[in-house]
């Protein structure tokens, strides 16, 4: 699964996700996308799950395109432990998603092979997506 190399700290704030996405929100390698519709959180297994899905489908035609990387620690306390006594040691590895943001791309395939895949993707991902094409 993706996880940076190394961090600056190791434990991060909760934060929000505000507003919509600046950066990374038109296509640049693919000529097809999935693109993000609401704010969420999205982890290194989901992304992973859904590439799995992606690549699979496509059966090994065509180029992928991942736009998103898990680089924010999510930490947990363990199961039954009091309230108190700090923050719990870095569970997983996420990636703030924000509307419009584009999360995979893909090229080399036909279109409804593109959207079939794409759907599959979606179904792994805790977010409402949208396929797109360039025009």
């Amino acid at each position: 699964m993706l996880q940076p190399t190394r961090t600056k700290y190791r434990k991060a704030h909760k934060g929000r996700i505000h507003g919509n996405a600046t950066r990374g929100n038109i296509l640049n390698y693919g000529a097809y996308g999935l693109k993000a519709m609401e704010p969420e959180r999205v982890i290194s297994k989901q992304i992973e799950a859904a590439r799995v899905a992606l690549t699979r489908y496509m059966k090994r035609t065509g180029k992928v395109w991942l736009r998103i990387f898990p680089n924010i620690p999510v930490s947990k306390k363990p199961t039954e432990v009091r309230m108190g006594k700090g923050k719990g040691a870095p569970e997983f590895w996420a990636c703030r998603v924000k509307p419009g943001r584009i999360i995979f791309e893909v090229d080399g395939i036909d279109e409804a092979t593109a959207k079939v895949a794409l759907y599959k993707a979606s179904t792994k991902l805790p977010i409402k997506t949208k396929f797109v094409k360039r025009f």
